[in-house]
Order: C-alpha cells, then sequence, then structure tokens
C-alpha cells in the first residue's frame, strides 16, 4: 500500500521546505506579538475599528503556533508525523485560520467604506458592535472547519505529503458541493467585496481630495489596501491549484509544482505587521522603544511626536515624501 503520508518530494526540497517554514513561523509569531503587544500599550488611545487589526494578528499568530512547528519537524523527517489525528487537526486548523483571517479583512474593509473621516461621534461604529464583529467571525470560521468533520467536506493530506489541508482531489464526487459553497462564500465573494470596497474608498478620496481628506484616513486606507491585496495574492495560487486538482487529476501536478502555492499561502501570516512597520512611524517608533526597553531594562516613555489620533496602524506621522508619491493622483 501507498504511503499517503511520505513524503513526494526529495529531501533537499523537504528540508529547504521545513526551513522556509521555520523562518515563517519565527516572523509571524514575532511580527503578530508585537501588533498585539502595541494595541495591549496603547489600548488608552484605540479605535473600535482597530481591534479588528488586533483580530487579524491574533488570528495570524494562532495559526503559525498551532500549525508551523508540526509542519517544520513534519518536512525534516520526510514524513507526516502522527498520522490521521495530526492530519485532521492541522487541515481543521488551517481552514479554521483561513477563513477567519479573509472574513477579518472582509469586514475591516467594510468597515472602513462605512466608516468616512467626516462622520460625527455618534455615527461611527461603536466598541460593542466590533465586539460582536469579532466574535461573529470566530463562530462563523469556526462553523466552516467543522463541517468536514461532520461529513460535509473533508481533510486529507496534500499531495506532496507534508502537509493537510481540504482533500481537494477526493471531493470530486461526494463533496462537490462543499467546494462550490466553499469557494464562494470565502474567497470568491469576500474577495469581490473587499475590491468594492477600497474601490469605493479611493473613488471618495478622490473626490474629496480637493477638501481637505485627513491624511490619517488616506494611509490607513493604503495600508488595507495592501494588506487585503497581499492576502488575495497569497492565497489565489493555492485556490487555483486547488480548483485545479478537483476538475483536473491532481497527479498531473507535480508534487514540487503543488508545493509551492502551498508555502506562499503559509507566508500570508508574516506581511501584515511588516506592513504596519514600514508605513507606520509610530509603530516603527514604538517597536525601536521596545527593543530599546528590552535592552536597558529602563521603560522611559518616548513622546509621541506628531499629531497622534489613533494608535500605531492609524499613524498621521508618516513620512511626507512617501505620502505625496502614493497619492500624487
Amino acid at each position: 500500500a501507498m504511503d499517503i503520508y511520505a513524503s513526494t518530494l526529495s529531501p533537499a526540497v523537504d528540508i529547504g521546505a521545513g526551513c522556509y517554514l521555520l523562518l515563517i513561523a519565527v516572523l509571524s509569531i514575532v511580527g503578530n506579538l508585537l501588533v498585539v503587544i502595541m494595541a495591549f500599550k496603547n489600548s488608552s488611545k484605540m479605535k473600535p475599528p482597530e481591534l479588528l487589526s488586533v483580530n487579524l494578528a491574533v488570528t495570524d499568530l494562532g495559526a503559525a503556533v498551532t500549525m508551523y512547528p508540526l509542519a517544520v519537524a513534519s518536512a525534516w523527517r520526510h514524513h507526516w508525523i502522527g498520522g490521521d489525528a495530526t492530519c485532521l487537526y492541522y487541515g481543521l486548523a488551517g481552514f479554521f485560520f483561513g477563513v477567519a483571517s479573509i472574513m477579518n479583512l472582509t469586514i475591516l474593509a467594510i468597515v472602513r467604506f462605512v466608516q468616512s473621516p467626516f462622520l460625527s461621534a455618534g455615527e461611527k461604529i461603536g466598541w460593542k458592535k466590533v465586539k460582536m464583529l469579532c466574535i461573529w467571525i470566530w463562530v462563523y470560521a469556526l462553523i466552516w472547519a467543522l463541517f468536514p468533520v461532520l461529513g460535509w467536506g473533508r481533510y486529507g493530506p496534500e499531495p506532496f505529503g507534508l502537509s493537510c489541508s481540504l482533500a481537494w482531489g477526493e471531493m470530486k464526487q461526494e463533496g462537490f458541493s462543499f467546494v462550490i459553497a466553499m469557494f464562494s462564500f470565502n474567497l470568491v465573494m469576500p474577495s469581490v467585496i473587499i475590491i468594492c470596497c477600497y474601490f469605493g474608498i479611493s473613488m471618495k478620496l478622490y473626490f474629496t481630495y480637493k477638501m481637505s481628506t485627513s491624511n490619517n484616513y488616506r494611509v490607513t486606507s493604503m495600508i488595507a489596501i495592501m494588506i487585503s491585496v497581499g492576502f488575495i495574492g497569497c492565497w489565489a495560487p493555492y485556490g487555483m491549484v486547488s480548483l485545479w486538482s478537483i476538475f483536473r487529476d491532481s497527479s498531473t501536478i507535480p508534487p514540487e509544482v503543488s508545493l509551492l502555492p502551498c508555502m506562499f499561502a503559509k507566508s500570508s501570516t508574516v506581511y501584515n505587521p511588516m506592513i504596519y512597520y514600514f508605513f507606520s512611524r509610530r509603530f516603527k517608533r514604538e517597536v525601536k522603544h521596545m527593543r530599546r526597553t528590552c535592552l536597558t531594562f529602563n521603560s522611559r516613555r518616548v513622546s509621541d511626536g506628531t499629531n497622534d489620533n489613533g494608535i500605531y496602524m492609524v499613524t498621521a506621522g508618516i513620512n511626507p515624501k512617501i505620502t505625496s508619491l502614493m497619492f500624487s493622483v
């Protein structure tokens, strides 16, 4: 009998994949942990919509901590560790955090679209609503992740043997309705909503450009757009290969080729904190301050410089050169 959990890749590729995943894991954990720590440190200044960004960081952190160590260990052993039980666990965790992540981004886009900088305080979304939305995201993701356990859809090893996810190739007959529903509700619909919302925001910005839109709103939107584009970019190749293995035979795809989109999708947990770091002066300053604090153990507060509306993710004190480059319409 063929061992479905044996790696179909060459040992060198396995070791490379393991090293890559280890790097992704470390960067994800450090980066997203920083986002969460900053949010706690600055919670008094935090605005309700920013809770969604923190929720996204928690999602990425969850994926990195619960999944990546197992994947790294398996890659280095050239064999999936733990058989069916860990395969089910890994597939479920991956699907759960993936759906939570894209729903976070979708709701963030809707909230950003609805919240223009011109709303009065009373019209803006409150803490209670945002907390409800965060809870809804987790519940929604959990329901989807449990469907395959309950018999609609199924989890199984990936073609290259070192990872588990939805068993695309085996869902041609019995799980086809699940595949269609999954792609519609968790990939196509969110992507369309995200694109429409950010298109709407850019139109708003364009037409109110002459009026004094706050620089802040523009930068925030820019950060959010980049995160969404990055996310869709990371998951699109994986979605395409998965669709291919449903409509055609997955054995027509060389294992090395099916490994790439999977690795690519895994990197989606890293770049959100990176985008914050490169675009947000405040976030950079906080990170540097924390480094100093860790090194010298003196936690004197660094004065927070210019215009502090909102925490690190929605900074107004951003490099003006970058801003003029990006928003010269």
